[in-house]
């Protein structure tokens, strides 16, 4: 049971995700903005910090797998998710090797593997001619109110997971 606990509440963060557009403000819906949530990849960052250890990369597969999922349920451009969020994954577990683990660097490693999935989103789409707003527009139309909405996220999320990632993590080394 301990192995499914993660891989549930991924699922789960994938379920609500489609789920969380409905819940903002009708005004921001009929806005120019557009707020991606990439929950999936803020946990995926804090299991990367909290959970791996430095030669395992657990969340980057869980990412490539994840990924897949969104872009099977959500998009029509598939790989697209998968490929970032591993990525953008990959990129916050090389930072981590370099900087400890607290509240203002989880969020600078995070936002940095935000920017990196969102500039490879943006150009998967960009090449396959379903994003022509110029580069300006797509920045402060998408990027900015989503690293925005995702750092909320993030705050929200933080104090509610790193204990337990933290622990499973001391399990999971016990365990080898």
């Amino acid at each position: 049971m301990k192995r499914l606990f993660i891989p549930l509440i991924l699922f789960l963060l994938v379920v609500l995700e489609g789920v969380a557009i409905g819940l903002l403000p009708e005004r921001l819906l009929t806005s120019s903005y557009l707020i991606v949530p990439h929950w999936v990849f803020i946990a995926l960052a804090l299991l990367s910090i909290f959970y791996d250890s430095y030669d395992t990369v657990n969340a980057v597969i869980y990412a490539a797998v994840f990924g897949l999922l969104i872009d099977i349920v959500y998009t029509d451009l598939l790989g697209v998710y998968m490929f970032s969020y591993a990525v953008g994954i990959f990129v916050v577990h090389l930072l981590k090797r370099l900087l400890i683990e607290n509240l203002l660097l989880t969020i600078l490693m995070t936002v940095i593997g935000l920017m990196v999935t969102e500039v490879i989103i943006v150009a998967a789409y960009t090449l396959a001619d379903s994003i022509n707003n110029p580069v300006q527009s797509i920045v402060i139309d998408r990027f900015l109110p989503t690293l925005i909405a995702n750092l909320i996220f993030l705050l929200i999320l933080y104090p509610l997971v790193t204990k337990t990632l933290l622990k499973l993590r001391k399990q999971y080394i016990s365990d080898f």
